[in-house]
């Protein structure tokens, strides 16, 4: 049995009925974490839409629960369809110690099976400074990427004023981007060119693969858009 962390951004209103749905599965909300969307107040005003609040939550699934999981997003939230949310699988790697691993898998016997290793999709995680969100996201759509997720955050090492040169902030923007694995190297690239170290936003950014999504026919259409170019 392989274990994956599950990683589902949907509108706030929502969450009970994904809690619902992964205590049927007898999966461990982990975290629930509240986010906003990344759309300017000037697209906004264009099709005169208003921010919706967002949620984050994380869970980890075996490979049943998590079909099983997938499958009830995609019946009760029509997670499958562009607009209500996106769900992403991260493999799990290991875990720390024999009761974590009982918490995590409802004491299921778990066997040892290596991650897979080509990706269709991977997660970017940019950690911006407060109220970055937009240079951050203009550069990333310039590179082709669909929209993403906000987070706030503090920075654990406040008391440190400066890490390998640069002035750390104790407020961060931790900003969530999906993107197919073909174009994240250009899109990464984006962010830290136009947004990153040097600049206003300071942003750093990294990637986690991603072996399963739902919620991405918008940003496969978007992909194939790029490679006809």
């Amino acid at each position: 049995m392989s274990l994956c962390c599950v990683l589902t951004v949907l509108d706030r209103d929502r969450t009970e009925t994904y809690y619902e749905l992964c205590r049927k599965q007898e999966l461990p909300v982990l975290l629930s974490v509240l986010g906003s969307g990344t759309a300017t107040t000037q697209q906004l005003d264009l099709y005169g839409l208003q921010e919706t609040p967002k949620a984050v939550v994380i869970t980890v699934a075996a490979e049943e629960k998590l079909k099983r999981l997938i499958l009830a997003a995609k019946l009760r939230l029509r997670i499958d369809i562009p607009g209500n949310g996106i769900l992403l699988v991260v493999p799990v790697k290991s875990i720390g110690g024999a009761q974590a691993m009982a918490l995590l898998t409802n004491n299921e016997p778990a066997a040892r099976t290596a991650p897979p290793t080509d990706f269709p999709y991977e997660l970017i995680v940019a950690i911006a400074e407060r109220g970055s969100v937009d240079d951050v996201m203009i550069a990333a759509r310039s590179a082709g990427a669909s929209g993403g997720t906000c987070l706030h955050a503090s920075n654990a090492g406040a008391r440190t004023e400066k890490f390998m040169g640069l002035m750390l902030a104790p407020e961060k923007d931790v900003i969530l981007i999906a993107a197919t694995a073909a174009g994240k190297a250009r899109i990464m690239r984006a962010i830290l060119e136009q947004a990153g170290p040097g600049t206003d936003a300071n942003a750093v950014c990294f990637s986690l693969p991603v072996t399963e999504a739902a919620g991405f026919r918008r940003l496969d259409e978007a992909a194939e858009t790029l490679g006809s170019d």
